[in-house]
């Protein structure tokens, strides 16, 4: 049985190369770095998150010389590059719109009861 604590030079060890297998930027406090850690392989290494990273986004083709990017750099290929950061920015963008639109139909759900109560109203003076 081995017993891990926060203070434990085996666990600063193991927090310590555990960050650079992950790329993790180095902290001073190795708890920061461990909750770095843990968020990382929360959002990227659970099965859910493998699984909806393999899947494949299929969509329609896209015609960049139909968008303007709004400036010019001087080299065709990073105006390119350009153009398509761009598109992915707004997809980004769009995605986010849409699930801050069901967090706003969620809490309304809530809060926006239409039942009112006749009797305390008043007509008149």
């Amino acid at each position: 049985l081995i017993i891990f604590t926060v203070n434990n030079p085996d666990f600063k060890a193991g927090v310590m190369s555990l960050a650079s297998l992950l790329q993790i930027q180095r902290h001073n406090d190795y708890l920061v770095m461990f909750k770095a850690i843990r968020i990382l392989v929360q959002e990227r290494l659970t099965q859910d998150a493998i699984a909806k990273a393999n899947q494949s986004k299929e969509g329609l083709p896209v015609a960049l010389e139909k968008h303007i990017l709004g400036f010019d750099t001087g080299d065709a290929v990073i105006n390119e590059a350009a153009q398509i950061l761009r598109l992915l920015h707004i997809e980004e963008l769009r995605e986010l719109q849409t699930k801050i639109n069901e967090a706003i139909v969620a809490v309304q759900a809530i809060i926006a009861d239409p039942k009112t109560d006749h009797r305390l109203g008043k007509v008149g003076r």
